[in-house]
């Protein structure tokens, strides 16, 4: 690195340290959210969040596992097993290290915001249901792994409540959000993990804490290789490329956030394929899957870090902990994991997003809003993705097909200074034209058929200067065009038709057909080309009137 300055070292060193503090909470509580081990959080940060920082797109991403992964992970493992997850986890990221190299990193930002919204508002919800138990203290007669039968389960339990680990989480959700800003470089998630610890074991009260329901290890990472086999990796497949789409998404706008902190930019391809290897290490090494966390990122940035050395002294310090102190995460509550989750999921629903968007956005795409929503918490990600991605393209494609339209000019505009408005135009007397605004693609190839309606005349002229696009119904509309103008012996010019459109009606024929003498590049030249035609045509109807007829 160009310029890198000891003054520049010290900010990083004490940034890294600094994440380090604020990630050793957040990765045990995302990892207990995940139905995995405490441990297996900080193999993830440690990690993923080593590799994001050495190959990623963005010199001030710091990665390690989100929210956003809780329930999908949770979910996975309860159905397939850690060896399930590495394997779904390492497809993943050999899916994103292929969108990388085939930089398909800006193709992320045509996944609409709604969806984005809706499905990160749903995680935020399956994270608070899946939280009550154990905020609450309350004993469930069964294991749900769905977020819905967690709900009932919490309906059938409320009356086990345990008042003291009631009061252990309440006062934890204090302390998270009324902890000074003027003391914010010390966590408030670390003050409430202290503090409620201390508590409980000085105390004695009974509560649960990370030593009854796990067991700690504070063993470093080791390489595991899962059994592979066809399988199992056709059964992951849609695991994997919702963990790779989620953890593409998440990581980016992550990125989009760093960069306007540091007015920089980042390389989204490369930070793809950083992610990619990034997810692959950490399930190699025991962990879960993992992204930029935009959080600790902004973390990073605010308290000095403007280089990668900043995320992996994170990673190291983290390592650290894992080795010295791991054994001493035994005493934290539960109730106290589950408010710092809580907080999580506030800090990520985006309400103030969703309830703009409700003011502001039109019915169509509230109703998407709220599809994935509730597809995200009835059912998971991969149903609310899939299901909201086709009603928002279908009702692209309706607003698409709303304002594209074919019409002919029959009226003058005075007032009208577009030296290019057909209406400024001397039209040959049998001659009409028709102008087609918007893209011609299958939702709207129906609106084109009417430009035959008059048979009348002797040319028919197709401007197509407003058209970026056809597809191969568009092309159909207008060979049918063609072919019953044909029949009425009507000629057909088309005006200024742009590149795309212009091969695709080469493919199909129609330059053959009707001749590329037909096919202008300016109106002008077009109504030129039907003055010539109807001329002729004139000309051979007179010269067919002055010939003898032979009895």
């Amino acid at each position: 690195m160009k310029n890198y300055s000891k003054a520049q070292f010290v900010k990083d060193l004490v940034a890294g340290v600094i994440v380090a503090i604020i990630a050793l909470p957040l990765s045990i509580a995302l990892a207990l959210a995940s139905g995995v081990g405490p441990e297996q959080g900080l193999y993830t940060a440690i990690v993923a969040g080593f590799i994001v920082s050495f190959l990623g797109g963005s010199r001030v991403q710091i990665a390690g596992p989100t929210a956003a992964f809780a329930t999908i992970v949770a979910g996975i493992v309860a159905k397939d097993g850690m060896s399930g997850l590495m394997i779904s986890a390492i497809m993943a990221g050999i899916i994103m290290i292929v969108m990388g190299l085939c930089r398909f990193g800006s193709l992320i930002k045509y996944i609409p915001g709604t969806i984005t919204a809706g499905f990160t508002f749903g995680i935020a919800v399956t994270i608070v249901i899946g939280q009550v138990k154990d905020f609450m203290g309350l004993t469930f007669s069964s294991s749900p792994i769905e977020t819905t039968d967690k709900l009932l389960e919490i309906g059938r339990s409320i009356t086990t409540i345990n008042w003291q680990a009631l009061v252990i989480g309440l006062i934890s959700l204090a302390v998270l959000i009324f902890w000074p800003k003027k003391l914010d470089k010390i966590p408030a998630s670390l003050i409430a993990v202290l503090l409620c610890s201390a508590i409980v074991e000085l105390s004695g009260i009974k509560v649960n804490t990370i030593g009854d329901l796990y067991t700690i290890s504070s063993d470093l990472p080791k390489v595991t290789i899962p059994d592979v086999s066809f399988a199992t990796i056709k059964a992951m497949v849609p695991n994997a490329f919702t963990i790779a789409l989620l953890a593409a998404v998440e990581s980016l706008l992550s990125c989009v956030v760093a960069d306007g902190m540091i007015g920089s930019k980042h390389r989204s391809n490369m930070e793809l394929i950083a992610q990619g290897a990034a997810n692959i290490g950490s399930a190699v090494f025991g962990g879960i899957p993992a992204t930029g966390a935009i959080a600790r990122t902004a973390a990073n940035v605010k308290n000095g870090g403007r280089t990668p050395i900043a995320g992996m002294v994170h990673s190291v310090v983290l390592l650290g902990i894992l080795v010295l102190l791991m054994p001493y995460a035994s005493l934290i509550p539960m109730p106290t994991i589950a408010a710092i989750l809580f907080i999580v999921a506030y800090n990520m629903c985006g309400w103030k997003n969703i309830r703009d968007m409700i003011k502001t956005a039109p019915k169509s795409d509230i109703a998407v809003l709220i599809l994935t929503i509730v597809l995200t918490v009835v059912f998971d990600l991969v149903v609310a993705i899939g299901v909201g991605m086709v009603a928002a393209s279908m009702l692209f494609m309706k607003r698409m097909a709303d304002v594209t339209e074919a019409h002919a000019w029959i009226d003058f505009d005075d007032e009208d200074t577009d030296p290019d408005n057909i209406l400024l135009k001397r039209i040959p007397a049998n001659t009409r034209v028709f102008e087609i605004n918007g893209p011609m693609f299958f939702a709207a190839a129906d609106k084109f058929g009417y430009m035959m309606d008059d048979k009348d005349i002797d040319v028919l002229v197709i401007r197509m200067r407003n058209v970026p696009a056809i597809d191969a119904s568009g092309v159909a509309s207008l060979s049918d065009v063609v072919n019953r103008c044909a029949k009425h012996n009507v000629s057909v010019v088309f005006s200024h038709a742009n590149e795309q459109p212009m091969h695709a009606m080469e493919k199909a024929g129609l330059v053959d057909m009707l001749g590329k003498e037909n096919f202008c590049d300016h109106i002008d030249t077009a109504l030129l080309r039907a003055e010539a035609i109807e001329n002729s045509l004139r000309n051979a109807s007179v010269k067919a009137e002055s010939e003898p007829v032979n009895d």
